[in-house]
């Protein structure tokens, strides 16, 4: 019940947030008919499209959990929130599954603009698609989470994005196939699991995108206990 109240809390501060509820919802599938029409709806568009909808909720999530869990240790919120019968653990699961529920809204949307409006063209069942996306929402939520941890300001939150995403899009195989980099990116991008998403979303249906899900879970699971570590009575 704790983690469900918490979730609801953090569900209507979210309503009440015009920019971020757009972030969420619209700007994926604007960003997905830009692609389309840079490519004109060729081969490729298939290709960088079906990947943008697992890479589109990560960093997206990653953003906007990050700056609000940076908002609720500094403003004073989390170390009263801390005093009370929640624990770390119904925290950090009233933000998953909030921004969870989000990243569903947001992954519905997103994939039957691309599918229906746009004339995706993937392997995979829709359906599909987006669970995986919803499960890369989750990752870059905890990982946002963890992040938090280690900013003071907003703008501190959003210098992790070059840190921790980018170079996970750079070596997901979304740029470069990962069989033509040299052995040591290989070896790097063989322990990021943004690797294992976007695998997961070419590999959909297959028992590859399961294998690929169950490592994207541990690295959230992973994520979120080093995200409780970082949880004090008192904030910095």
């Amino acid at each position: 019940m704790i983690t469900l109240a918490t979730a609801a809390r953090i569900l209507r501060q979210l309503r009440h947030d015009r920019r971020t509820v757009a972030l969420l919802l619209v700007v994926p599938s604007l960003l997905l008919a830009l692609l389309y029409f840079m490519y004109d709806g060729g081969p490729a568009f298939d290709r960088i499209a079906l990947i943008m909808l697992g890479v589109f909720p990560f960093v997206i999530m990653f953003l906007v959990t990050s700056i609000a869990m940076l908002r609720e240790r500094t403003s004073g919120t989390l170390e009263r929130l801390l005093t009370t019968p929640l624990g770390k653990i119904d925290l950090l699961f009233g933000y998953g599954l909030a921004f969870g529920l989000a990243a569903a809204v947001q992954a519905a949307i997103a994939v039957g603009t691309a599918y229906i409006v746009l004339g995706l063209e993937s392997a995979g069942d829709a359906g599909l698609i987006v669970l995986i996306a919803v499960i890369n929402a989750v990752l870059g939520v905890a990982l946002g989470l963890f992040c938090s941890a280690f900013a003071r300001t907003e703008f501190q939150a959003v210098q992790f994005l070059p840190v921790v995403v980018v170079p996970q899009l750079l070596l997901c195989g979304l740029f470069v196939p990962r069989g033509r980099m040299v052995g040591w990116l290989q070896a790097v991008s063989d322990v990021l699991p943004l690797t294992y998403a976007v695998d997961a979303l070419t590999q959909a249906g297959t028992t590859t995108m399961w294998r690929d899900l169950a490592v994207v879970s541990g690295a959230v699971v992973l994520a979120l206990v080093l995200a409780a570590a970082t949880l004090r009575r008192r904030t910095p």
